[in-house]
């Protein structure tokens, strides 16, 4: 029997990643951030999009995207040092903050970290076999090595050996 509760707002099948997707602050790596229309449909609104680098949030559970509010706008400016949404990637913290005002009702919502997460990430060496094939095939699928980059050091010199046992 699992101990995991449902929250209600799960039953609303959002296309957007929501306080009812964050159990506890969670790391997620951001690949790009685009402009884009509302997916819900309910609006012709442009939102500030964030799609990451993980698939899955939870083992089956696929990884929404996330729309940037002005709040969290400003602080993936801040954490990237640009006021363009082009250049806004990499490893942020995603928590879930109660008391937000929301027109007159007061709500719970997502909110992205100032500091940047502390990773403590391992250096990819061709000696650690089983690791050095992941990335490698990483890179076939993928044809970049930005979900293994996330997780791990790997130095220029290495990059490249990896690109090229990839027959790239």
């Amino acid at each position: 029997m699992s101990n995991e509760k449902t929250h209600y707002r799960k039953a609303f099948n959002s296309p957007y990643l929501s306080s009812a997707d964050i159990v506890g602050p969670t790391i997620l790596t951001v690949a790009r951030v685009t402009l884009e229309i509302d997916r819900t449909k309910k609006t012709k609104d442009l939102f500030n999009t964030a799609h990451f680098v993980e698939k899955e949030l939870r083992q089956g559970e696929p990884l929404k995207p996330m729309i940037l509010n002005a709040h969290n706008s400003r602080v993936m400016r801040d954490l990237c040092g640009s006021h363009f949404i082009d250049d806004w990637s990499g490893a942020i913290t995603v928590y879930v903050e109660q008391g937000i005002k929301f027109g007159r009702d007061t709500v719970e919502g997502l909110r992205i970290s100032p500091q940047r997460p502390s990773l403590q990430r391992l250096e990819l060496v061709p000696a650690s076999e089983k690791a050095w094939n992941n990335a490698i095939a990483a890179y076939k699928r993928d044809g970049h090595l930005n979900a293994v980059l996330s997780r791990m050091f790997i130095s220029d010199e290495n990059q490249a050996l990896i690109i090229e046992q990839a027959g790239a």
